[in-house]
């Protein structure tokens, strides 16, 4: 990846999911992703000869955080059948990958999460009063794994 003087901007990223049966397209425009992330849990170990009187800390498991995709409703179901079928499957996963863009839409930097499944939906907040807000579902997903390429 090429050296620049300013960072990225975050605003322009790609979503797509494998083993969507229509396509493997991002399901969708999404306007939020967040929750990117891992996390390694250290085990402290210490001999009962070693001279100083200290733990070592002792990379252990290691586990990716829950990402949270978040989209304007436009008539589509699909984040509602994953969960269905995750419902009664509950060995359905995917990958699902996530890629940053630059400003005219090449890949910088991706995100790839591992074994992907639903853990939570939410639908829109629907209130008569805010005619200006956009109509907004949720997904939380929960995957085995995550990696980070450079493109």
């Amino acid at each position: 990846m090429p050296t620049r003087d300013t960072p990225f901007g975050a605003y322009n990223f790609l979503v797509e999911f494998d083993g969507n049966e229509a396509s493997n397209s991002a399901l969708g425009g999404f306007s939020d992703v967040s929750g990117l992330g891992a996390e390694i849990t250290l085990m402290e170990y210490r001999q009962g000869n070693d001279r100083e009187n200290r733990v070592r800390k002792i990379p252990a498991l290691h586990k990716a955080s829950d990402v949270t995709l978040k989209r304007g409703i436009m008539g589509l179901t699909n984040f509602w059948q994953w969960v269905s079928i995750t419902r009664v499957d509950p060995t359905h996963k995917r990958n699902v990958s996530i890629a940053l863009q630059d400003e005219v839409g090449n890949p910088i930097m991706k995100w790839r999460l591992i074994n992907a499944r639903p853990m939570k939906w939410t639908g829109p907040t629907l209130a008569a009063k805010g005619a200006s807000d956009v109509a907004m579902e949720e997904l939380v997903l929960a995957s085995e794994g995550i990696e980070m390429e450079e493109v």
